[in-house]
């Protein structure tokens, strides 16, 4: 008798998994991990950008900025297919600003650190609000899984003094 039982119990433990399964099962990542330098004096922030991954800022020295990727793969279910980093950097800055009167935009340089494709542009506007010229790094960075759009600011009279910091962000990218 309690053999039967123990076939029982069996057969209902194991042979109900196949009964009641209707689907193969297959395991998908979630989320990203990157890895990006930010200067001490910046500390981790929200509320610039709702689409950010990361954002940072300085009060004090009154420089900010955020980073926003987009992974290939989910580019691709979205039927988004970018054949370079070129054709990225094109879509990303013909909405740019587009709505400011007065902006100045560099031509874009490119380079390869690691093995991530770079490009970046100085982008310079006056915000009507404050009346102040803002300066603007805009970075993209191509990596095997993603792009980033890296975004640092500060006011124009002061890119002298936080540019090569904003391209020392832009240059750490990793995932």
């Amino acid at each position: 008798m309690r053999t039967i039982i123990t076939i029982a119990l069996l057969f209902f433990s194991f042979g109900s998994h196949q009964i009641f399964a209707q689907a193969n099962w297959k395991t998908h990542k979630a989320g990203h991990v990157f890895d990006i330098d930010i200067p001490e004096y910046m500390s981790r922030t929200i509320g610039l950008n709702s689409a950010s991954a990361i954002e940072y800022k300085s009060t004090v020295k009154d420089v900010y900025g955020f980073v926003i990727f987009d992974t290939k793969e989910e580019l691709a279910v979205a039927d988004m297919k970018y054949f370079s980093i070129t054709e990225f950097y094109e879509d990303f800055m013909k909405d740019f600003l587009k709505d400011e009167e007065v902006k100045n935009i560099s031509k874009p340089t490119s380079l390869k650190k690691g093995d991530n494709q770079i490009m970046e542009c100085d982008v310079t506007f006056l915000d009507k609000e404050s009346k102040v010229e803002i300066y603007y790094l805009v970075g993209i960075v191509e990596t095997k899984k993603s792009y980033y759009k890296v975004l640092s600011w500060v006011a124009a009279d002061k890119k002298a003094t936080f540019k090569a910091d904003f391209q020392k962000i832009l240059y750490s990218i990793k995932d």
